[in-house]
């Protein structure tokens, strides 16, 4: 009997290990499926990670050119705003050079002491000419239509209106 337990001990020890050892056997093609799978994973996150730097330097360049563009859009619409300035300025000064192309129908003759000195296009630009000249600032009149005027010795400076095409005094 005790050759019997002992061979029937053997014997489960050998159905044991065999079992064992086919556990093992799974235990290790299971733990090589892991080790792929998180092979794998492994490979997956690496992966990742790469794909996530990619993209966090794209962000970071994009923020970049959204900061530049945005720049451009302000100087842009700071150039807007002096185009719309200078265009109407443009505009001002044609009004004005219109008006002043505008043909005058007299022109304002100055004379000193009865000789023509200058021509000018209103009766204010002729004064100031005179007195830069040294006339006085004050005293101007002017004559009333079909008053006789008084004889040009006797006046220092005169403002006269003449018509175009009409010989002067």
């Amino acid at each position: 009997m005790i050759t019997l337990i002992r061979t029937r001990t053997l014997e489960a020890l050998r159905t044991d290990l065999a079992t064992a050892e086919m556990e093992a056997e799974n235990a290790r093609a299971e733990a090589d499926k892991c080790l792929e799978r998180n092979g794998d994973l492994v490979d997956h996150l690496t992966h990742a990670d790469d794909v996530a730097g990619e993209l966090r330097a794209e962000l970071a360049q994009s923020l970049r050119d959204a900061a530049r563009v945005e720049g451009e859009l302000e100087a842009l619409r700071a150039q807007s705003l002096l185009d719309t300035e200078d265009r109407q300025a443009l505009r001002t000064l044609l009004r004005v050079t219109r008006k002043q192309n505008q043909r005058a129908d007299r022109v304002y003759a100055l004379f000193h002491r009865g000789r023509l000195h200058s021509v000018h296009a209103t009766s204010e630009a002729a004064e100031i000419a005179a007195e830069a000249e040294g006339a006085p600032r004050s005293g101007w009149t002017t004559r009333t239509p079909g008053a006789a005027l008084p004889p040009a010795c006797e006046v220092i400076w005169r403002v006269q209106p003449l018509p175009f095409g009409t010989p002067t005094p």
